[in-house]
């Protein structure tokens, strides 16, 4: 098991063919066994021993966002162990766009098995410090590639009746993915019984409360608020205590910016995060799911 950059997130990897790599990811993590894994690999061709049908959207997605942010649930082959999948007949794969986690897995006569390298429902982790600060006792290796050029998790898409089902938002658009493959329905609300990685109702959260209505900033002192906001600060709240995620509007830069400064937030000396959602548009609607389930319930 070793931790491993991708241009979304760093990865806990282990040998998705292996039950008991599988089984230690999950136990390392903390994370419940009925939340699917992510399946990587370094090429299409590989990606078809796993599963059992490739439809035409599909190979069209793939062709036009692999290597990349896209994670595309297909029929799973039995060689991958139920455990990966929680037990559904599909599986989630994807094939990551960053040159040393695709070095390692050419050089792997196996796809890995790959969530967030973070204790479950925290933060995503963007860089090697994140992930050794979290879980650096207890994995033996952690492979540093630098900062997550996209630095939210993959959109997730699925198939139904001809039908292209985005589960999870992620770090490609539904505006580019319908320049692909047409019209898509969006599915990503939360759930308790996931059919899809990432989507639990409660995820992505810090350890001090996140909120999303302004009413939070009537019930504390401005010293006591820690503010993520899109592009412009609020005057109500000392600048110090405030994350911009892109001054230039920029939903790339946003993306990037995103968990680290939610971690920065968590690290103040405040009481409880206030996060303004972004535009829905573009990668506005993955980071505001992101906010979603890391707000008090």
């Amino acid at each position: 098991m070793v931790a491993i950059p991708t241009e979304t997130v760093y990865g806990l990897a282990g040998n998705a063919l292996d039950e008991k790599a599988v089984a230690k990811i999950f136990a390392v993590k903390n994370r419940p066994t009925f939340d699917p894994l992510i399946v990587h690999t370094y090429s299409t061709d590989k990606i078809h021993e796993f599963v059992d049908e490739f439809p035409p959207k599909a190979q069209r997605l793939a062709e036009h966002f692999w290597a990349g942010a896209m994670t595309l649930l297909l029929p799973k082959k039995a060689i991958i162990p139920d455990l990966v999948t929680a037990g559904l007949p599909t599986v989630a794969v994807r094939i990551p766009k960053h040159p040393l986690a695709l070095r390692l897995l050419e050089s792997l006569s196996f796809p890995v098995a790959a969530p967030s390298a973070n204790p479950f429902g925290y933060i995503s982790p963007t860089t090697a410090q994140h992930v050794a600060a979290q879980l650096g006792d207890k994995i033996p290796y952690i492979l540093d590639g630098g900062n997550c050029n996209v630095g939210i998790e993959s959109t997730i898409i699925g198939f139904e009746d001809e039908k292209v089902i985005i589960y999870r938002l992620g770090g490609i658009s539904v505006e580019a993915i319908e320049q692909v493959v047409g019209k898509v329905i969006v599915k990503s609300h939360s759930t308790s019984n996931p059919n899809a990685p990432g989507r639990l109702e409660s995820h992505y959260a810090p350890k001090k409360p996140l909120y999303l209505d302004e009413e939070i900033l009537e019930k504390f002192t401005p010293e006591e608020i820690g503010v993520l906001s899109f592009s412009e600060y609020l005057p109500c709240i000392p600048q110090a205590n405030q994350c911009i995620l892109s001054l230039r509007k920029d939903y790339l830069e946003a993306a990037q910016n995103l968990f680290s400064m939610m971690r920065k937030l968590d690290a103040m000396p405040v009481k409880v995060i206030f996060a303004k959602l972004l535009p829905e548009e573009s990668l506005g609607r993955a980071i505001n799911d992101r906010l979603r389930r890391a707000s008090v319930k």
